[in-house]
């Protein structure tokens, strides 16, 4: 500290210079309290088509993309046994869905352990994921997840967890959930890439501020606020976070200028020059 009655004449006169900082005011936003994971996008229903009879495929009746019901014919094999009147035997689909692949070609050599196509069912889709122990009791059927994709960057799905493991894996010490979600017109699909968040608490109107204003870390938590053109520190309590913003329970009220640019060099009562955000 300055012993005032020491300084120079000129400089007791001199007038403090305003520090600039940058603030923003404190309102209500809409936050979530997210859980971030990536996963795998499959079909809900899935099937490996196989022949029942050996031979040589003679005809393909469905390509990589056709849609096809259950029962309904994938192609047909010419059986190779010596005795037999030639009549083509039928490959089936055991799914309604969509081909999603053809692994044969006419002229192939099939058996009953050939896998002749590929059947899946798109309506809806599934991601599958494991939440660590210390989240799992957050985690309950019906709970809300976002999901994004990067063949449709500014989409976001919407999809809810259908299945919730009772137990624990030993060997990661997480709990496998499924997520369902809803595929209208098929974009969804088997083997992209998913982000999904899953909303483990959402408050409407909650008062944030931009995490770059709080100082220190819970429970001695703290911000700058600007009253009257000086700096005010506040203790602050913290809630839910989502993003760059932090919710705040208590220390501070709706409408503060809080800095967020320029606080490291505050202290109690410093003159400032804000700029409002």
């Amino acid at each position: 500290f300055f012993n005032y009655g020491c300084q120079p004449k000129d400089a007791r006169h001199k007038p403090l210079e305003k520090i600039p900082v940058k603030v923003m005011k404190v309102q209500p936003r809409d936050l979530c309290n997210m859980l971030n994971y990536a996963g795998d996008v499959k079909a809900q229903d899935e099937a490996m088509i196989y022949p029942k009879v050996s031979g040589k495929i003679i005809e393909k009746v469905r390509d990589d993309g056709s849609p096809v019901k259950k029962g309904e014919v994938i192609c047909y094999i010419d059986r190779d046994e010596v005795g037999l009147k030639f009549e083509k035997a039928p490959v089936e689909s055991t799914l309604t869905g969509v081909v999603g692949r053809v692994f044969v070609d006419i002229g192939e050599n099939v058996n009953s352990q050939t896998p002749v196509a590929f059947v899946v069912s798109a309506e809806k889709v599934k991601i599958n994921l494991d939440i660590p122990e210390k989240y799992a009791p957050g985690i309950s059927l019906s709970q809300e997840a976002k999901i994004r994709v990067d063949a449709w960057p500014q989409e976001e799905f919407k999809g809810a967890i259908t299945k919730v493991s009772p137990v624990m894996d030993l060997s990661t010490r997480s709990a496998p959930i499924e997520i369902t979600v809803d595929n209208p017109g098929g974009r969804l699909r088997s083997g992209m890439f998913a982000r999904v968040d899953i909303v483990l608490e959402e408050k409407k109107g909650a008062l944030a501020i931009m995490q770059e204003a709080v100082m220190g870390r819970e429970p001695d938590a703290y911000v700058f606020i600007v009253e009257e053109n000086k700096a005010r520190l506040k203790k602050v309590s913290l809630g839910i976070r989502q993003g760059p913003y932090y919710e705040i329970i208590s220390g501070i009220q709706n409408g503060d200028l809080v800095v967020i640019m320029g606080q490291q060099k505050l202290y109690e009562g410093a003159l400032v020059e804000a700029e409002v955000l």
